[in-house]
């Protein structure tokens, strides 16, 4: 006999697992705040990556501060966007990648996706393709319901199957043709070649035919990526910036972000093998004193990144290094000078004002709790996804006698992380202590009302 049940349940996993991949999509951002997926943050590698991403959301009509880039700390070579104009770098991929042009023609693709819509258009397409699906199986069980026939209803419901996987798959490698067209014209737009994207699937193809082998092209996410480098080919073919060259700072920005990331991400013996001490240069000598600091040896870290800063004294980030190697290793009080001379030189990075404002919180100085709220305050002003910062606020905020600020400051955190209890039971507390009809008490509001959409925990 055939398991009726076991089939609706097969065709429901395959659903929900289209749904829960949907929602990803949808609601990436937020996901990945909620814990869901794993995200570093860097002052330094996220301006890099935005150097090279502004000027292709610009071509693409699309407003970078509407914008965020996430980096997911993971091996895979992969990216994506979700939960709207939300672009997704894996740490792999910024490793494994040869030239910035790589990077820029990676992140072309994935604006070409935020421009397109494809995440809504996935929905009403997903919304569609379930009601056929549903529609189709209930025709199936009442055939079999009118002939006696059981077989005819399993029948309908695993060619339902069959159809949602095949349509879905369709139509993401219809969306992904598009998004490689869209790109090449950003790419064209701001003067960069398309040879960057072209290599970078070149390594696809291999890691395509490793992985898939003999699998029919027909049922693969993407479109089969020989076809994608035939167009990128096509398009290189006829592109006047086929070979152009970025500034060399682009060179050196992207060697500088992959020897930070290998000495973070890789073990310290690994990176001190990938940079060795013959290698002189900037990118190595970087690498050295984070890999250093990490095992730790503070005796060798330290002369390597105050070598760094005589010889780079406008750079902000090695001084932030200089001041997480010392706060890390309990020299709190000496790394206030560190960063606050790397707010100087970069007031516009909210990441760097909350290090420092954490820094100012732990000194036991009370006298350096205003300067903390002041920047901290500023910094949730340019970037309110960072739970760290509402942290440190709301213990500014309690530090000063604002107990309002500091409830409404918690409700922010909880409502970041999906705590829908605790985000609003803190914006009600912060609606009762703050001024009726004041921006915080309105704000304070704002955020009930939103936690208040959020599902039950």
């Amino acid at each position: 006999m055939h398991n009726f049940q076991g089939v609706l349940k097969r065709l429901a996993n395959i659903v929900l697992g289209a749904a829960l991949s949907l929602g990803l999509t949808a609601a990436g951002s937020a996901y990945a705040q909620q814990g869901g997926i794993p995200i570093v943050r860097d002052a330094e590698i996220e301006a890099i990556l935005w150097s090279y991403t502004t000027p292709v959301l610009r071509a693409a009509g699309i407003d970078p501060s509407a914008t965020t880039i996430q980096l997911v700390p993971s091996k895979d070579l992969n990216a994506f966007v979700a939960g709207g104009p939300n672009i997704f770098l894996f740490t792999g991929l910024l490793m494994r990648a040869k030239s910035p042009e790589q990077v820029i023609g990676v992140v072309a693709h994935e604006v070409g996706h935020i421009a397109g819509a494809h995440g809504v258009r996935t929905r009403e397409f997903m919304s569609d393709l379930q009601t056929q699906g549903i529609i189709s199986m209930i025709l199936g069980i009442a055939l079999a319901a009118t002939t006696g026939e059981g077989g005819a209803a399993v029948a309908s419901v695993l060619g339902s199957q069959g159809f949602m996987a095949n349509a879905f798959l369709a139509h993401s490698r219809a969306q992904e043709a598009a998004a490689d067209q869209a790109g090449v014209s950003y790419l064209d737009s701001i003067g960069v070649s398309a040879r960057g994207l072209n290599s970078f699937l070149k390594v696809l193809e291999r890691e395509e035919y490793l992985a898939i082998g003999r699998q029919s092209p027909y049922f693969r996410t993407h479109p089969v990526t020989r076809q994608r480098i035939d167009f990128v080919d096509q398009h290189i073919a006829a592109s006047e910036h086929s070979e152009a060259r970025l500034p060399s700072i682009k060179y050196q920005w992207f060697e500088i972000m992959q020897a930070k990331l290998t000495a973070f991400l890789e073990s310290p013996p690994v990176a001190l093998n990938a940079y060795p001490e013959s290698d002189k240069s900037l990118p190595a000598r970087y690498a050295r004193a984070i890999a250093y600091y990490r095992v730790p040896n503070l005796k060798k870290a330290l002369p390597i990144i105050d070598g760094l800063i005589a010889d780079y004294p406008k750079n902000p980030y090695f001084r932030e290094l200089k001041g997480q190697m010392l706060f890390e290793n309990g020299r709190v009080v000496d790394a206030v000078l560190p960063y606050r001379e790397a707010v100087r030189l970069a007031p516009e990075s909210p990441l760097l004002r909350t290090q420092m404002a954490q820094v100012l919180l732990e000194s036991g100085d009370p006298k350096l709790n205003a300067v903390a709220l002041s920047n901290l305050k500023e910094s949730a002003r340019r970037d309110t996804a960072n739970g760290l910062t509402w942290h440190l606020l709301s213990v500014a905020y309690g530090r000063a006698g604002d107990i309002g600020m500091a409830a409404l400051s918690i409700a922010e955190k909880a409502l970041l992380e999906g705590d829908r209890k605790t985000s609003i039971n803190q914006a009600k507390r912060a609606m009762h202590l703050l001024r009726q009809g004041s921006l915080e008490w309105l704000r304070a509001e704002t955020v009930l009302n939103e936690a208040d959409k959020l599902r039950s925990g």
